[in-house]
């Protein structure tokens, strides 16, 4: 028998808040966390903002003996995982270990250490490589930090699918508790990738804004948007198996109704031109969700919406194939990357838990910069504006690199 799932603790750093409770006020008051680069000297890059953490202490999620050894893209997702954990009451309950995984995910890992070693070997030659580097590294090793520090060895299983990590790796955690492999997972996507390698990377394959204004920039559906901006953070939900949660008294903000995972396998950055690969998504997503016969009203959508020409244009086609025009017309739809930046692994965890407070507090965040509307994109984005609004259900889609498209879909807990 199929196992309903829902969502106990909520956890996450942000570009607009080190936390959930600050990240969710500044989304709603449509702060942006994009401004020009502090952690490094821009002056030979074209461009020069990017939304990165602030006032972030490292040193409240690991010790600092631990520091030089640990990549920052660990400490966040430790960070997300921590706040998580203590919202859900987990921290002071006595779990099986066993039944408790862990499913965080990252789109490229510890990006810091590969600069900093390769600049390192460059300059010392091999014998000066730290023995830390490889661990420190690879992509993995958040799910298994944050495995250790809780003890959870049930199933822990670290997603990479670029820009679609954090999405796949809450409905993979979902899946995992709907068929009876754990009781609880710690899920969701952690990335640190404002780095020069970064910027320079993304910026040759013209995935970034060049616009420098951080007022500016990010404009998702806009008809004058032209990329993304880079960002950082992470993102974790405590997944649980609902009479689990039932049992211990836990607090319940909504339940993991659905998933869809498909690919375009069409080409190695562009979207499939129609969008049908994303479109499958949200549709297998609705089928598991029940959601026969949808009429898209109550109901919030977390866009991937990057403010890339492509993304943006084929997402809004995705949407009306798989809900129908006059469905997708009375969705509230937002980008919160408008504000956040991208978060590349952690962007579909941050969205995740953006959506469970959008149910829990029936308010739709918005899409700022919106000022001239596109034709291809002309459906409701929320713009500008914070929106309060019976959300009975939420969808968060995310498509990556790869072809890789996500969808969840999480609802109001029915008794």
């Amino acid at each position: 028998m199929e196992k309903r799932v829902v969502v106990t603790g909520i956890g996450g750093v942000t570009p607009v808040g080190n936390d959930v409770p600050t990240t969710w006020q500044n989304l709603l008051a449509g702060k942006s966390g994009i401004d020009y680069i502090k952690s490094f000297d821009t002056e030979d890059f074209k461009v020069k903002i990017a939304a990165e953490l602030k006032d972030f202490a490292p040193t409240d999620y690991i010790a600092k003996a631990e520091l030089k050894r640990t990549d920052i893209v660990v400490i966040y997702a430790l960070a997300a995982a921590a706040q998580a954990m203590e919202d859900s009451g987990l921290t002071s309950y006595e779990y099986d270990p066993e039944r408790l995984g862990v499913y965080i995910g990252s789109g490229i890992g510890g990006m810091h250490t590969i600069y900093d070693s390769s600049v390192r070997l460059e300059a010392k030659g091999p014998r000066r490589a730290s023995p830390f580097m490889i661990p420190m590294m690879i992509s993995n090793v958040a799910a298994g930090t944050v495995a250790i520090k809780y003890h959870a060895q049930g199933p822990c299983l670290p997603v990479v699918t670029a820009c679609a990590t954090g999405t796949h790796s809450v409905g993979e955690a979902m899946h995992a508790i709907k068929h009876g492999y754990a009781d609880m997972v710690i899920a969701g996507g952690t990335e640190a990738c404002v780095t020069k390698l970064a910027l320079a990377g993304f910026t040759a394959c013209m995935a970034l804004s060049e616009n420098n204004d951080p007022k500016t920039a990010c404009r998702p559906f806009d008809k004058n948007r032209d990329g993304f901006i880079l960002g950082e953070g992470a993102g974790a939900l405590i997944l649980e198996e609902y009479e689990h949660a039932k049992a211990r008294g836990a607090k319940i903000y909504a339940e993991v109704l659905g998933y869809g995972n498909t690919c375009d396998a069409y080409h190695v950055t562009a979207p499939e031109p129609e969008g049908k690969g994303a479109a499958k998504a949200i549709s297998l997503a609705m089928e598991e969700a029940g959601l026969s016969g949808f009429d898209g009203k109550n109901t919030y959508l977390n866009a991937h919406g990057t403010s890339t020409p492509l993304n943006d244009k084929t997402e809004t086609m995705a949407i009306k194939a798989a809900m129908g025009e006059k469905a997708a017309r009375q969705l509230l739809i937002s980008s919160t990357k408008s504000m956040t930046g991208h978060l590349l692994g952690a962007a579909g965890a941050v969205e995740a838990l953006v959506c469970v407070k959008a149910i829990e507090d029936n308010q739709v965040p918005p899409t700022i910069n919106y000022q001239e509307p596109d034709p291809d994109c002309d459906l409701d984005y929320v713009p500008n504006q914070s929106r309060q609004a019976q959300i009975d259900y939420a969808f968060s889609t995310s498509l990556g690199f790869g072809g890789h498209n996500a969808c969840l879909i999480f609802g109001k807990v029915k008794e």
